[in-house]
């Protein structure tokens, strides 16, 4: 199974997709980065999803759930760089990422971080 990398800067955690998201890869995403959060004491988590191509149903709710759970961690996180046609996707199939910040790309996820 593949993982995603999680890098920590400056109490940011960042995770950037570049492999393709099995239902395994998704869950192992979603313990990683929680686990991390907690033990560091991360103050945000980016989610760098620039490489994804399709984010369906059930990727889109375990963003949401991981959104909630760093809050509860007292930290935010931000999705970054979803693709137009990702987005267009999402509205048309009715799909919401309720709580769910977005940023243009990590860079500007990171500047909306250090301004909080």
């Amino acid at each position: 199974m593949d993982r995603v990398p999680v890098l920590e800067l400056d109490g940011v955690l960042l995770a950037s997709i570049q492999t393709e998201l099995t239902d395994a890869t998704v869950v192992a995403l979603q313990e990683d980065l929680l686990d991390r959060a907690a033990a560091t004491g991360a103050d945000g988590v980016v989610i760098d999803v620039s490489a994804v191509e399709v984010i369906d149903s059930y990727l889109a709710r375990v963003l949401t759930e991981i959104t909630l759970a760093v809050r509860m961690l007292a930290a935010r996180t931000v999705v970054a760089g979803m693709r137009p046609a990702v987005a267009v996707t999402l509205v048309e199939m009715g799909l919401d990422l309720p709580g769910v910040e977005t940023a243009r790309s990590p860079a500007h996820a990171l500047e909306m971080l250090a301004r909080r």
